[in-house]
């Protein structure tokens, strides 16, 4: 448990925060091909130990979030991922789940897969290096939906998942994103992110889910990306933080948020909204975002190693914003 706290400490160290670099073979091969870069494991590899080698990349960033292809990946002189980025203070996690599968019965919602051989699995990424994870649930916000039934199944399988971590001395990060997608307004996503939020913390009481060792990667309060209005950037600070404090447990861990399809401004915006705005909170807050903190460097980098310098900047100028965001320090 004390290597637990320690690696929390670890990951909210003041001014960083954790760059999500755990896309499937799928989703990074859908990126690549939208930009015209082959699909290749090597290329992937290339791509990540650009990143990963970023100069002054760990003054702003405590932990990565590797995949499953990527923690068995290696730099170029054979050292493992893991152990490059332990070697410069960057704290290797893993992404543990399978995925999502649409729910029985349902043609709106889904579930996340992957408890089975799970214990395993976490003991085997735990001799690769990691010392926390993470695990995606979504929930879709629409006339019907989230039905009590998802929101109970998705909760529940989070819980599990965070307790067989706690059970291997993994931190858990636990992500129930609810999406962007939508016509929803302000009032609407309060609801459902305080209805999902509520049901996880139960769920994890339920576990027996120690609360000082579990992360909660939260998705922030937004009107639906085709509502009509656009959200003022004070209203999403205030809705997302009166949403945490009225669900989550002093003792939580700490709380980070995904970029969840927003720009890179937006999302920057908000984070430094509610650092600014919101302090003498029980909980520390902070970024963990993937697309926000490294699109642009992908495409500026396109496959060609001549390109790495000029992603390196791209990477280290969003993660510089993303640092100033989390002190609320953003101008």
């Amino acid at each position: 448990m004390h290597d637990m706290f320690t690696t929390i400490d670890h990951l909210f160290t003041p001014g960083k925060g954790i760059l999500a670099a755990d896309e499937s073979k799928t989703s990074i091969g859908k990126r690549f091909r939208e930009l015209g870069i082959a699909d290749t494991p090597e290329l992937h590899r290339q791509y990540r130990e650009c990143l990963f080698s970023t100069p002054e990349l760990e003054e702003y960033i405590s932990g990565v979030i590797l995949s499953d292809e990527t923690i068995h990946q290696t730099m170029s002189d054979g050292t493992p991922f893991a152990a490059s980025l332990q070697q410069r203070g960057m704290l290797p996690g893993i992404k543990v789940d399978r995925g999502l599968t649409p729910a029985a019965l349902s043609d709106a919602e889904q579930w996340t897969e992957g408890l089975d051989g799970l214990r395993e699995r976490l003991q085997a990424y735990k001799a690769l290096g990691a010392v926390f994870a993470k695990w995606r649930a979504v929930f879709v916000i629409s006339e019907s939906t989230p039905t009590l039934g998802n929101l109970q199944a998705n909760c529940q399988t989070l819980a599990r998942y965070a307790a067989l971590c706690e059970e291997a001395g993994i931190v858990p990060i636990v992500e129930p994103e609810v999406l962007y997608d939508g016509t929803h307004c302000l009032s609407q996503s309060y609801e459902v992110h305080e209805q999902v939020w509520r049901e996880l913390v139960y769920q994890l009481y339920q576990q027996g889910v120690s609360f000082e060792t579990t992360i909660l990667k939260a998705s922030m309060v937004l009107s639906g990306k085709e509502h009509h209005h656009a959200d003022a950037v004070e209203d999403v600070a205030a809705a997302t933080i009166q949403g945490l404090s009225h669900t989550l447990p002093a003792s939580l861990g700490g709380v980070v948020f995904l970029s969840g399809g927003q720009s890179n401004e937006q999302a920057y915006a908000h984070l430094n909204a509610m650092c600014r705005d919101y302090t003498g909170l029980p909980w520390a807050l902070t970024y963990s975002y993937g697309r926000a903190l490294h699109a642009r460097a992908m495409a500026a980098w396109g496959g060609q190693e001549a390109h790495i310098p000029a992603a390196q900047e791209a990477l280290l100028a969003d993660a510089r914003a993303c640092s100033l965001a989390s002190r609320g320090a953003l101008s």
